[in-house]
């Protein structure tokens, strides 16, 4: 038997792209909404730490280098924020500088190379499904209505 779509609901992941270049921006906005992602696209890195501050979101995706900040800068912001949301820093200098998790505080570093959209797609699909194991239950959903306590 086929369960309908409607049968199964799915949560639609929010992830905040940030990159200054904008055909990048949008070539990669474009790969995660094809993968049923909603994302919210920056070119500054400044706006999208802002916007950040005031939404709830999943993920974040950033390039390295921008005007103002880097995607290391960035990153602090984001972990001063809310330290466990997942990023992902991209970048095409991660040989030449030695970008890695460790030096920039990212949870990936994906290289702008041929296969740069195949690697952020797992590393976003990898993310989201350890980062949704690892939210608690709301414990509202989980108590049995029938024995409300009196408060």
């Amino acid at each position: 038997m086929k369960l309908s779509k409607a049968a199964t609901p799915t949560r639609v992941f929010r992830i905040l792209l940030v990159d200054d270049n904008r055909n990048g921006l949008l070539a990669r906005k474009s790969v995660l909404e094809e993968h049923g992602y909603q994302v919210d696209p920056y070119s500054s890195p400044l706006e999208a730490l802002t916007q950040f501050g005031e939404e709830t979101y999943d993920l974040v995706v950033t390039d390295y280098r921008m005007p103002k900040m880097t995607g290391s800068e960035l990153i602090a912001g984001i972990r001063a924020i809310r330290p466990t949301v997942p990023v992902v820093l991209i970048s095409g200098v991660v040989d030449v500088l030695g970008l890695d998790e460790k030096t920039t505080g990212a949870d990936v570093v994906v290289p702008k190379n041929s296969t740069e959209i195949t690697h952020l797609i797992r590393a976003v699909q990898r993310l989201l499904d350890v980062h949704a194991s690892r939210k608690p239950v709301n414990s509202a959903m989980t108590k049995n209505p029938r024995k409300r306590s009196a408060s």
